[in-house]
């Protein structure tokens, strides 16, 4: 069994070696001991505090196998971003340029770079190890966040948003930061991207072009990526969409890669999630009970996939989910269904 829960302190070891395997270019999770020792402790506060309104609070998670107590894979939310630092996106503007005279009329899109200090929620640090990339790990790890968000709504704004890692190609090359950013930063993309992963914003607001950028002045090969994912991250996009995520206008100001955005209630998991008292605990899972995602819905959260056998006085689930979960007869529990994966 798998199981999804807070990041400790005993887990920095297995968020490194998650962080090496990334390759790169996952902002939020750079592969810096000294960072990923200070988001751990980050995390611990935001889960001790008492949170009324969202603010620069971290939430990060784990995905643990409970038979090897090896870290598997890790994933996040911020309660807003800009919480200290700005957040900083390039917004897709069309602007029309009119020649009556000439019958001159083109619609040209444009990049505003866009800064904001108060912005919503977000879904950050998602990474699962290559060899866990079946058997719905990568579902688990996603989706989970979402009942947590679900669970405690104040700590959190109404939108949720989700900034996905941008194209590199074969070469391990981002087009879009060879033609824009590498002319203002003088850093390799891997280099400014650590630097904006470990919270330094100054040097963006220093180096950015302060003027839009317009399109179709940028190569050919670059215009056909704005917006596109990096390969590990298509089946990520999939999941998220039909969540209820819509693509926006926006896009990574390193290697445009595309953002994402929801309304909290109408993110399914959340929409169709329900909670239900365990009435037993059983040896063994339910027969033929289709699979759920699973939570306790506490601070200190807990979340599975397995069975959950519904009565009209409770709900019925196995031994093994029960004490994953930390859960008992007369506690809460709360469920959604889980959907094939998505195309």
């Amino acid at each position: 069994m798998q199981l999804f829960r807070p990041i400790e302190e005993k887990d920095l070891a297995g968020l490194m070696a998650l962080a090496r395997a990334t390759g790169g270019g996952l902002t939020t999770l750079p592969a810096d001991e000294e960072f990923l020792a200070e988001r751990i402790q980050e995390t611990l506060r935001a889960f001790s505090s008492r949170v009324s309104s969202p603010g620069a609070q971290v939430y990060l998670f784990v995905l643990e196998d409970l038979g090897t107590g090896e870290i598997v894979g890790t994933s996040g939310l911020a309660a807003r971003v800009g919480g200290f630092d700005p957040w900083y996106s390039y917004e897709i503007c069309r602007e029309r340029f009119v020649h009556r005279p000439l019958q001159v009329e083109k619609d040209i899109a444009v990049l505003h770079l866009k800064k904001e200090h108060r912005g919503p929620s977000e879904t950050c640090s998602l990474f699962l190890r290559t060899d866990r990339r079946h058997s719905g790990s990568g579902r688990l790890l996603s989706l989970a966040r979402f009942q947590f968000v679900g669970a405690f709504p104040k700590r959190f704004t109404p939108t949720v948003i989700a900034e996905m890692r941008g194209y590199i190609d074969q070469n391990g090359k981002s087009p879009f930061w060879e033609a824009v950013g590498r002319h203002f930063f003088d850093h390799e993309f891997y280099q400014a991207d650590f630097i904006s992963g470990h919270g330094d914003k100054e040097f963006i607001a220093g180096l950015m072009p302060r003027h839009p950028l317009y399109v179709p002045l940028l190569p050919a090969d670059v215009q056909a990526v704005l917006g596109r994912v990096h390969h590990e991250t298509e089946a990520a996009l999939s999941l998220l969409l039909s969540e209820g995520f819509e693509t926006t206008n926006e896009i990574d100001i390193f290697d445009g890669g595309p953002h994402l955005r929801a309304l909290v209630p109408e993110i399914r998991t959340i929409r169709e999630s329900r909670t239900a008292t365990v009435r037993d605990v059983r040896p063994g899972a339910p027969a033929g009970a289709p699979t759920h995602l699973l939570s306790n819905g506490r601070i200190g959260f807990r979340a599975c996939l397995g069975t959950v056998l519904e009565r009209r006085e409770g709900v019925l689930i196995a031994e093994d989910i029960a004490a994953a979960l930390q859960l008992a007869p007369g506690d809460a529990l709360t469920y959604s269904p889980m959907r094939s994966n998505p195309k």
